[in-house]
């Protein structure tokens, strides 16, 4: 039975129709509707699943699906983008990283570790956004504390054995705080001091804060290919976990005790058991993992003797996590059953076909993605909202100038990326990244020093700039 909290979650998936998932990811990423197709579909069952009678929900498998296309074609941002549209715990891997079990690297079970660190990480970045306003008046008041000197007891001295002493004067604050003052005047004081607190201009005085001695920082080098469980991070969170706390007394800037305290005021506010088995909970129920160049571990044309420690071995190792098993984590057991896979690969020189066949089955959902033509590279370059040219225009607003790209301008970039790819290695879209740095360079250089005149990028200038780079075989591999 899920939790209120993860019900709401997956409901949030009933107003996203798969024709509405299409839109949303149109927004950003063109071309490829047969991937963005398939991917609505896998994302509208998640909640279809739910809707079902409970005792055939279990049976209900995910829609696991391989996207086979070129680099730079979009696939890592369909992935990526259906995740962050449905609000649930995502983490991308490369099948390439992995070895087999027993051989030194990083086994397959890691990447269900990842995804459930991910998953209390967004669980409790939703509940410190549920409790910040109190968190943050419960921190105004004991920076308060800090600042006001303690009223003196009989003898003159602190209320407490444990009392700072008096602060130096500031002279920022002048009397305010150079002695104790009678209990009215106190009330009056620290209203004084809210106010200057609240307008930013105690952030450089300094306060003695009592913070959790931590000791050295474990040296993680040392578990490079141990699974992630027996890392001494891990270790030591365990440690201090079962060791009683030293303290020790830091004296820092209000701006880092405000940092400090708002800290420790979410874990007072937040229930971490109720934050762990949430994300549980999510992981399990809306979990996707995005598994990239599984092409690199299915064996083919592989000479290499012996034991194949990462290509077949690692494909019998993912099969039990695809097909539902249960995971251990620092969190406890995670079960995969209803976990997203969506495995992604270039197959230059393999073929899906070459996978084990008992993985090729776990995997029923196949989707070949085009690679991307000069037009793309136009809508690419246009259309999306976090478009290259958007970009780039917002770098260059922050200079106090303007940049336009006329249609020939952005024309002829596109037609150098595609050009350039064709001579070379066709990395996709990701070759407009690097015609856009090396056209704009000397412009992002000078800036600074031009004044706010506006710069227009228009087919003149982008052949001017790239012609000796694009027709010389050297510069072009080595720039571009």
């Amino acid at each position: 039975m899920l939790s209120k909290r993860t019900e709401q979650a997956i409901a949030k998936l009933a107003d996203l129709t798969p024709r509405q998932i299409v839109a949303e990811l149109d927004r950003y990423i063109v071309g490829q509707a047969d991937a963005k197709k398939a991917v609505a579909i896998a994302l509208r069952n998640r909640w279809r699943r739910q809707r079902a009678p409970e005792a055939l929900r279990a049976e209900i498998a995910s829609n696991n699906l391989i996207l086979i296309g070129p680099t730079g074609s979009g696939k890592t941002e369909i992935a990526r983008r259906l995740a962050r549209l449905a609000g649930a715990p995502f983490v991308k891997v490369e099948a390439s990283k992995f070895t087999e079990v027993g051989y030194v690297g990083r086994d397959v079970e890691s990447m269900v570790r990842d995804l459930a660190e991910r998953a209390v990480d967004m669980v409790r970045t939703e509940r410190e956004g549920e409790v910040e306003d109190l968190a943050n008046e419960r921190v105004d008041e004991r920076l308060l504390d800090l600042l006001v000197p303690p009223a003196p007891n009989a003898n003159g001295t602190g209320t407490g054995a444990g009392s700072a002493a008096a602060p130096e004067p500031d002279p920022l604050l002048g009397d305010l705080v150079a002695e104790a003052p009678a209990p009215d005047a106190r009330a009056r004081t620290r209203e004084q001091l809210r106010g200057l607190l609240l307008d930013g201009q105690l952030e450089q005085r300094e306060v003695d804060v009592e913070v959790e001695d931590r000791g050295p920082r474990l040296d993680q080098s040392a578990s490079a290919g141990a699974p992630d469980a027996g890392s001494p991070e891990h270790f030591a969170e365990f440690l201090r976990g079962v060791l009683p706390k030293r303290m020790k007394t830091r004296r820092v800037k209000v701006s880092e005790a405000r940092r400090i305290l708002q800290h420790e005021e979410y874990d007072r506010l937040i229930d971490e058991e109720d934050v762990i088995a949430e994300a549980m909970e999510r992981v399990e129920a809306l979990g996707i993992i995005f598994l990239d160049e599984i092409d690199k571990i299915t064996g083919a044309g592989s000479e290499a003797r012996g034991p194949d420690v990462s290509r077949e071995g690692v494909q019998r190792d993912l099969l039990p996590i695809v097909e539902g098993s249960s995971v251990p984590t620092r969190y406890g057991p995670v079960k995969t059953d209803h976990v997203l896979f969506v495995a992604a690969g270039a197959f230059h020189t393999s073929k899906p076909s070459d996978l084990i066949p008992e993985l090729q089955g776990r995997f029923p959902i196949r989707v070949e993605l085009q690679p991307l033509t000069e037009d793309d590279f136009v809508r690419v370059m246009t259309e999306p909202e976090n478009a290259l040219t958007k970009q780039y225009q917002a770098l260059v607003a922050a200079e106090g100038a303007a940049l336009a790209f006329t249609e020939d301008g952005v024309r002829e970039v596109a037609r150098s990326a595609a050009l350039v790819n064709e001579r070379m290695e066709n990395i996709g879209a990701r070759r407009l990244h690097t015609v856009m740095t090396t056209l704009l360079e000397d412009v992002l250089f000078e800036l600074p020093d031009r004044g706010r005149d506006p710069v227009t990028v228009d087919a003149a200038m982008v052949r001017d700039r790239l012609r000796a780079v694009v027709e010389d075989e050297d510069l072009r591999k080595y720039i571009l």
